[in-house]
């Protein structure tokens, strides 16, 4: 790190994480919140220390924002901006400490420019919080590791904890640390220790409001987490869903990182270019994770994000092995890895743009970005509208918990608003909110489609024939195109029925009253 050509590597590194954070604090208010987002928004409302889907660090660190900028898009954005940004910062200190600075600027910029990480950092979600406790987590257990001190342990538990809290595939770190411990010489004797018990003690301590929490409300999270994973699942395995999977982690890494890291997980076992013991841990600390969402791809599906983490030690073992500087990589590599970080950045760039203004020439039924981003704002202005012309106690509703969050966020005067969950499926607002609140009341709120109103009529004593709103945006492609429409109801004398009843008493969400 004498070298001046190191310090110009660390200078650049810096250079690029700075650039891009403070793109991302600069775009972010300037589109609206996704239905996610205002979910997560809502939750920091009614703080806790456990939700249905989620862990509670999003909520706090939501609350926390928003308490200090200001109810708007740029705080609830600032946790997960500034998440990505301590995610890139960890990986290039663990790049920079066992290989060189050089193959620390390769780390930054690889995890700057794939639209995986991109997209955890731009919109708020649990993910965007659990990538820098991962990252974090991996640098101090290498160190660790190599040195055996307790202090690096506790910080290692530390960080594995405040993973729990984010989201629960944190708990993928424990196996892949485990079996790099056992599997590798150099680290096995570390098992016989206390130290590593006693970090890992640490991070289920920091766990324990979650689990007090579920406790007290029939372990709902926990069967909403083996809902997702397919426990209910009738066919145990099936190769519907392991084609889309692999698609879909090629898109979000782009086809030749992707393909980079596939190769390096095979070649880092036996590399000289890495010491004893680095390959080994860079390779079980995120293959262990892809392995297990491969699996779980032939019983389930599985979301593009949630395999993020494991790929994180994976970009920093593919920097090792093939960015420009390392020793052995050949002009074709050079070529190869250039071509590869020039895919990946055009294929974020155009996403991110495409969140401010449709340049890609696509029809906006297969635009993602248009669908979630586009007409809340609108939406909650024409509920407004018709709450005023209603009586003072009227109460605002969803019959999507992801509606009821978007007018929370976008009506005037951000006034508490409610889902009514029966007939779609459980999320928290069955345990903010009960009949006894708004039984005889009468509501304004937002469906889907006009066959709904029927199913209203079941919990309302009248309903009135639902309004259309119509959301529309200017392509330059493609010219006004309609991106979604939805249906504002006016419903009278509330009798009962807000929370989710389960179609079937052997779901394992459903629990007793």
């Amino acid at each position: 790190m004498s070298s001046t050509k190191e310090w110009n590597c660390l200078g650049a590194t810096w250079l690029v994480l700075t650039a891009a954070l403070i793109i991302r604090l600069l775009i972010s208010s300037h589109f609206l919140l996704t239905p996610d987002e205002a979910n997560y928004w809502q939750w920091s409302r009614y703080l806790d220390i456990g939700y249905y889907d989620h862990p509670p660090m999003i909520a706090w660190t939501i609350r926390l924002a928003t308490s200090l900028f200001g109810q708007n898009e740029f705080a609830v954005r600032l946790p997960t901006i500034l998440g990505i940004t301590v995610t890139s910062i960890y990986l290039c200190m663990l790049a920079a400490r066992w290989f060189s600075c050089r193959c620390a600027f390769h780390v930054a910029l690889l995890s700057q420019v794939i639209l995986l990480l991109n997209g955890s950092a731009l919109i708020a979600t649990p993910d965007g919080l659990l990538l820098p406790c991962w990252a974090a987590a991996c640098y101090h257990a290498a160190q660790a590791l190599e040195r055996d001190q307790l202090g690096q342990w506790l910080l290692t538990g530390i960080w594995f904890g405040l993973g729990l809290l984010s989201k629960y595939t944190m708990l993928i770190f424990l196996p892949s640390l485990f079996f790099c411990m056992l599997c590798t010489g150099l680290y096995r004797k570390r098992l016989f220790t206390y130290k590593p018990w006693l970090g890992l003690l640490t991070g289920f301590l920091l766990f324990t409001p979650v689990v007090l929490w579920n406790s007290q409300h029939d372990w709902v999270t926990f069967r909403h987490v083996l809902f997702q994973g397919g426990v209910d699942n009738s066919t145990f395995l099936t190769l519907r869903f392991i084609g889309d999977f692999f698609a879909g982690q090629a898109a979000l890494l782009s086809p030749v990182i992707f393909l980079f890291i596939l190769v390096g997980w095979l070649h880092g076992w036996t590399s000289k270019r890495l010491r004893p013991g680095d390959g080994p841990f860079l390779i079980w600390m995120s293959l262990t994770g892809f392995v297990v969402f491969v699996l779980l791809a032939f019983h389930v599906r599985i979301y593009g994000n949630w395999p993020a983490p494991a790929y994180l030690t994976g970009l920093v073992l593919i920097a090792a092995l093939y960015s420009p500087g390392q020793g052995g990589t050949t002009a074709q590599h050079h070529r190869l890895w250039n071509f590869g970080i020039g895919l990946a950045f055009i294929i974020s760039a155009a996403i991110m743009i495409q969140l401010l203004y449709p340049i890609l020439p696509v029809k906006v039924d297969l635009d993602r970005t248009a669908r979630e981003t586009v007409g809340w704002d609108k939406v909650a202005a024409a509920v407004d509208g018709v709450v005023k012309e209603m009586p003072a106690d009227t109460f605002i509703f969803g019959l999507r918990y992801q509606f009821a969050s978007e007018l929370a966020f976008y009506m005037p005067g951000q006034p508490h608003t409610l889902s009514i969950n029966r007939w779609s499926r459980p999320n928290v607002y069955d345990s903010w909110f009960d009949d006894k609140m708004v039984i005889g009341k009468d509501a304004v709120g937002i469906i889907e489609d006009k066959i709904a109103a029927v199913l209203l009529s079941r919990v309302f004593d009248q309903v009135d024939p639902p309004e259309e709103i119509d959301i529309y945006r200017n392509s330059p492609w493609f010219g006004r195109e309609l991106v979604y429409t939805l249906y504002l109801v006016r419903c009278y004398g509330f009798k009962g029925g807000l929370r989710w009843h389960p179609r079937s008493l052997h779901d394992i969400r459903a629990v007793g009253e």
